[in-house]
């Protein structure tokens, strides 16, 4: 995203369309988006010839087509056992960011998922938080340290996601007012905001988002710039974005132009 970009690699006017279609790909994976005029422009076709090759393409399942363009799609969520030993230095990172963001007294709303855990494992003992979630793992990442009351949002759990979901769950979530909320990232973009594959899920996080004062999400590199099923919330809607170490600096400023107060982790150590 806003990288600089590679010439095209056939002469201007002679690539065919499966040629066209091959690079846009290649583009999409190392920038996180493609601009249909653009594409006209450097390919010196038509921007319907280029819509059409995003149309095919998007057909494949190798992109989202949005207003002008189009994004990558994000890679689909693993189960949550398998998520708990993925990229744990990353995520830990990003906890120790993300938990500098917490303030004494808060209540504070914590989805599911395995960066989240990390997170409940980062905050600071002795703060008088109010920790809320529907996920085991973040009761257990905090149940045997000093200082935090404990409340566990019931109904349906689906082990893939780690957490209750569904009308339940939902419901209890409305009865909440909280300070600060960690909804779990799917996906974000600067277009269309937060994203979540299953659809009760990314109704909880949408509730999530509702009933707190403030929003942060905490994302790794892979989910930014990237597109999923259910549409969460507008950017308008997140005040902090935790991100890696190693997003480039246009990057952070785009999302900061949108208001978002844009905090990058410490370099994460294996």
């Amino acid at each position: 995203m806003n990288k600089p970009r590679a010439a095209a690699p056939i002469p201007p006017g002679e690539a065919m369309p499966q040629e066209r279609q091959q690079w846009i790909v290649q583009r999409l994976r190392s920038h996180g988006r493609v601009v249909a005029a653009e594409l006209a422009a450097e390919f010196e076709v038509s921007e319907d010839s280029i819509r059409r090759d995003l149309r095919e393409l998007a057909g494949q399942g190798l992109c989202k087509r949005v207003y002008g363009g189009a994004l990558p799609l994000p890679v689909a969520v693993s189960p949550l056992k398998q998520r708990r030993v993925e990229h744990t230095a990353r995520k830990q990172a990003l906890a120790r960011k993300a938990a500098t963001l917490v303030r004494q007294g808060q209540v504070l709303l914590i989805d599911a998922g395995s960066t989240n855990a990390a997170i409940a494992a980062a905050l600071p003992e002795r703060c008088g938080l109010t920790v809320v979630t529907n996920a085991p793992d973040v009761v257990l990442a905090l149940l045997d340290r000093e200082g935090f009351e404990i409340q566990l949002i019931g109904g349906r759990v689906d082990p893939r996601i780690g957490g209750a979901v569904g009308a339940q769950a939902v419901k209890e979530l409305q009865r909440i007012r909280a300070d600060l909320c960690f909804p779990g990232a799917c996906a974000l973009d600067l277009e269309g905001g937060l994203w979540g594959f299953d659809s009760e899920e990314s109704l909880f996080k949408r509730a999530m988002v509702e009933v707190s004062g403030e929003t942060a999400v905490v994302v790794t590199s892979d989910k930014l710039g990237t597109v999923a099923t259910h549409r969460v919330a507008g950017l308008a809607e997140v005040q902090h974005l935790v991100v890696e170490h190693d997003v480039d600096k246009a990057t952070r400023n785009a999302y900061a132009a949108r208001d978002v107060a844009v905090h990058r982790a410490d370099v994460a150590v294996d």
